[in-house]
């Protein structure tokens, strides 16, 4: 028994040195990029309005990030202070700039870790401002893996949170700018 566990431990040792300074970072940029980049680059877009280079969030994007305020604005945010055109603004660039970040692996902390907040944010908002369903929702240990709030969110997060602790690995942006803690 212990030549099989000292096998096990030479054979998964080797594959941790081998691998540990890498791959998780790699690949979660990779999964990022192939499931997640044009789900967030799609949905930016609807947030585009007109303007200089129609950078200038669009009603859509309003009725999307602020729905229930929308509602009660009858659907004009020219009644909406600061704050409000402030998250709106900073809702629609956030969406657009920090996948792009994580992607091409620059200042990929700090992107990731933006990610994970947009993403809760967002969540919180489909949940209390768009009324999703339990089913969309989802729970957690129920058996039943397809709910897009809390299953999915919750995978997306954890992969996100792969590059906020390891880096963004050799393959980056800021490895190839030397910036230190990469």
């Amino acid at each position: 028994m212990s030549a099989l566990v000292h096998l096990h431990n030479a054979v998964f040792g080797l594959v941790q040195r081998l691998t540990e300074a890498w791959l998780l970072s790699t690949l979660a940029r990779l999964l990022f990029a192939a499931i997640l980049f044009m789900f967030f680059w799609r949905s930016a877009m609807t947030k585009i309005g007109e303007g200089f280079l129609g950078l200038q969030p669009s009603l859509g994007a309003y009725a999307q990030i602020l729905p229930k305020q929308m509602e009660a604005a009858g659907f004009d945010p020219s009644t909406f202070g600061f704050t409000e055109h402030a998250i709106v603004y900073a809702g629609t660039y956030g969406e657009i700039i920090l996948p792009i970040l994580v992607v091409i692996g620059l200042f990929t902390r700090l992107a990731s870790l933006g990610m994970i907040v947009f993403i809760v944010v967002m969540s919180i908002t489909d949940v209390t401002g768009h009324n999703v369903d339990a089913a969309t929702i989802g729970a957690f240990f129920d058996g039943d893996p397809s709910g897009k709030i809390l299953d999915q969110r919750s995978l997306w997060i954890f992969l996100l949170l792969t590059l906020v602790i390891k880096g963004p690995g050799p393959l980056s942006l800021d490895r190839l700018f030397g910036r230190p803690g990469q």
